[in-house]
């Protein structure tokens, strides 16, 4: 089923045993267009504090409670590492993560591929200097947050066409389908929907996200599917 990473925020996070929290973010890799990383907001349980929880965790949405169910036990998820979450995550903190619950990494192999990439993952442990978090290594610039990058201006060839809204998950394979961007005055206020195969790039520095499509190219998409939604519903 496809999600909008709105509906998502603020669904009750649920561990074996007991409530943790609530979705509070959600962090995706840029250059598969995976989600990584829900951020749990732990609220009074934690003092707090917000952690990571991977796809790998996930078991499934349940519609009529609302919630995410996480294949983890509380005493688990307290006793992982911490994150600073005002801070990039940095891969050496994901090797101390992936470490901790004795997962394979998602960073090794093609990387892609099944729920979240996991099946292309390979299974190796990270390097012994890798198991203490600390932030003088560099940061994977390949994270990024929904949250963040909504509101991002979408940038053509042929100049500005709207910005980011919203993203369409897939909660079968915790991929992003869809970026929703929200057109304004340039073509009528629509939404229309890109594929993250046509972006090329993200820009924290400039809150932009470059599309390798003309403003020509994107009309021209939207009222194909206009129209064949028209015809659909005949």
């Amino acid at each position: 089923m496809i999600y909008k990473a709105k509906q998502l925020y603020g669904k009750k996070l649920g561990a074996r045993d007991g409530d943790i929290g609530r979705v509070k973010d959600i962090y995706f890799d840029d250059t598969h267009w995976a989600i990584r990383y829900v951020v749990a907001d732990t609220g009074s349980w934690l003092s707090g504090r917000q952690v990571l929880l991977s796809p790998r965790a996930f078991e499934r949405l349940e519609e009529d409670e609302g919630a995410l169910l996480i294949s983890l036990t509380r005493k688990q998820i307290e006793d992982s590492p911490s994150i600073e979450t005002h801070r990039p995550v940095s891969r050496q903190y994901e090797a101390e993560y992936y470490n901790y619950y004795g997962w394979p990494v998602y960073w090794v192999g093609d990387g892609f591929g099944g729920l979240g990439g996991f099946s292309g993952a390979i299974s190796v442990p990270a390097k012994d200097g890798e198991r203490h978090h600390g932030h003088n290594q560099r940061d994977d610039v390949h994270l990024r947050s929904t949250r963040a990058v909504t509101g991002y201006h979408i940038q053509t060839a042929g100049g500005l066409v709207g910005r980011v809204h919203d993203f369409a998950i897939d909660d079968q394979t915790w991929s992003i389908s869809e970026v929703v961007v929200e057109t304004g005055h340039w073509f009528a206020g629509r939404e229309i929907l890109l594929s993250p195969r046509s972006i090329g790039g993200i820009s924290y520095e400039q809150s932009t996200v470059f599309v390798n499509l003309t403003k020509e190219d994107i009309q021209r998409t939207a009222d194909d599917t206009l129209a064949k939604a028209s015809v659909e519903d005949r």
